[in-house]
């Protein structure tokens, strides 16, 4: 006779009713999942839609703007994740969009003034993760959602193509390359910020730039609390390639020309070891904001701000007349960190340099070599390295070009930074081998390094202080000693490169509160 179960040890049958509670709570956990993720899409989808009509209207006027990626990690918006992700994957399937839209008239005149938020929902719904709301947007998305696909399904065979990607034009530069931090050894040393990153992922060392960590590409560290107290930077590596090779040594006097958002600022504070002095000059007021914010996040005490443009300070004023070293990055056309900054996303991009492009770059190269000159002329400058984060040889090569006479007659030569670095400088003059170029092909920002070095005294001929001197040696002399003066152009170019870092042109955003490059 087969044995059965004592009855304490049977399983407990449950009721129907109390089957039908249990269903009911799945149930409501799930309509709460839902409901919440209902919620965050329609959240997400409003704020992608206010940075993409910031966007797509500055990019409409040809007007600089701060990057996609300024925009999103800006204090206002929330859920960064997503709205970042939206407005990306918007602009890229935006051609598509446009044209399913047009053939299905669904962007009527009513609909017109939200119509980058029927953008994002068009991508959501139709491409994305097709999770609705009770948004009235969504409700008319939905209600069309038929003739939506099947205006898609007819573009694909009218290009006789098998899938929606290939629709796309080809602009997908996402690149997957390594996130880099630089510890701030005010604040922390690099071992302990190496042995706190590796609970998140794989740490590794830069090989040329100490104090620099290489992290594996995707990693979000924009929250971490390390980033947030200004303990390490995220800074690209060719950004902190800059401050690094001018390497001014503690107790200096240095300054930093075009400082904002001040990543390179601080980033010389700390090799100066907080001793000596950084005057950090910046001409914007919203960007000032930005730089003494960065400063106070970095904990560096030994920086000096100065609300003003750098083309006037006064060489020969005492109190710049030991001024050791100078940091000078200008204002660029940032075409080196166009795809940090998802520009090839924008409607306008294009590879060639139009007319107005090229007359800007000419403006902007005037305005960087009368900066290069300037900070030349200071008497006690040991050290001058310019950089930009541009490709196009007007704003590098020809620059330094330009200035070489000037250089030499004030004593100084050219110096080769991190001479194991194989990309050097267009060999378009005797010596260009000793500047330095990255590029995105390197997993790096584009970027220009020119360092100058004063090996010796000016000539004599110009450097002449006798009394009875001739006027004309006299002239030599000032032309030598102070200040270089411009003509009231200089000023328009100034105007120019303030407009472009006030409206955020070379901002890619990679660095956590910054309206200016990750190169800053």
């Amino acid at each position: 006779m087969a044995l059965r179960p004592h009855p304490s040890s049977r399983p407990e049958r449950k009721s129907k009713v109390e089957g039908r509670k249990d269903e009911k709570k799945k149930n409501g956990s799930r309509m709460k999942s839902r409901d919440g993720a209902e919620r965050a899409a329609y959240f997400a989808r409003r704020e992608a839609a206010g940075v993409l009509r910031q966007v797509l209207r500055a990019d409409a006027t040809r007007r600089a703007t701060a990057s996609i990626k300024s925009l999103v990690y800006s204090p206002s918006v929330r859920n960064k994740k997503a709205t970042f992700a939206l407005v990306c994957q918007t602009l890229k399937y935006l051609p598509v969009i446009k044209e399913i839209l047009t053939s299905t008239a669904i962007l009527s005149n009513k609909w017109k003034k939200q119509e980058e938020l029927i953008y994002v929902t068009v991508y959501d719904i139709i491409f994305g993760q097709e999770i609705a709301t009770d948004g009235l947007v969504e409700k008319y998305i939905i209600r069309h959602k038929e003739a939506l696909e099947s205006a898609l399904a007819k573009a694909c065979v009218r290009r006789q193509v098998k899938s929606v990607e290939d629709l796309l034009p080809n602009k997908n530069r996402d690149v997957p390359k390594s996130r880099f931090l630089r510890v701030n050894t005010l604040k922390i040393d690099v071992e302990s910020a190496v042995k706190e990153f590796s609970k998140i992922t794989t740490v590794n060392h830069d090989e040329m730039v100490p104090d620099l960590l290489v992290l594996p590409p995707g990693v979000d560290l924009h929250d971490h609390p390390l980033v947030l107290d200004g303990s390490v930077f995220l800074q690209g590596k060719a950004s902190c390639m800059v401050a690094n090779a001018l390497s001014p040594k503690p107790g200096w006097k240095v300054i930093d020309a075009c400082a904002a958002p001040g990543n390179k600022t601080v980033h010389l504070a700390a090799l100066m070891k907080g001793r000596g002095n950084i005057i950090a000059c910046e001409l914007n007021q919203p960007r000032l904001t930005i730089l003494q914010e960065t400063i106070r996040r970095s904990g560096a005490t030994n920086i000096d701000t100065i609300h003003g443009d750098f083309l006037d300070v006064d060489p020969s004023n005492p109190a710049y007349m030991k001024v050791r070293a100078i940091l000078l990055d200008p204002s660029c056309s940032g075409s080196g960190i166009s795809a940090q900054r998802l520009d090839h996303l924008l409607p306008s991009h294009t590879e060639d340099i139009d007319a107005d492009a090229s007359k800007r770059i000419e403006k902007l190269a005037a305005f960087q070599r009368k900066a290069v000159e300037h900070a030349l002329s200071f008497p006690s400058v040991e050290r001058v390295i310019y950089s930009t984060c541009s490709v196009h040889q007007e704003e590098n090569e020809d620059v330094i070009q330009s200035v070489l006479p000037l250089a030499s007659s004030l004593g100084f030569e050219l110096a080769t930074p991190y001479p194991q670095w194989k990309r050097r400088g267009l060999p378009v003059f005797d010596g260009s081998e000793h500047l330095l170029r990255t590029d995105p092909s390197d997993g790096m920002e584009g970027f220009f390094i020119a360092l100058f070095v004063r090996r010796t005294q000016p000539n004599e001929d110009i450097a002449v202080k006798n009394d009875d001197s001739s006027e004309s040696t006299n002239f030599n002399r000032r032309k030598s000693f102070r200040p270089i003066y411009f003509p009231r152009m200089s000023k328009t170019f100034l105007y120019y490169a303030s407009q472009m870092r006030r409206d955020g042109q070379e901002a890619c955003g990679t660095c956590q509160g910054c309206s200016g490059p990750s190169c800053c």
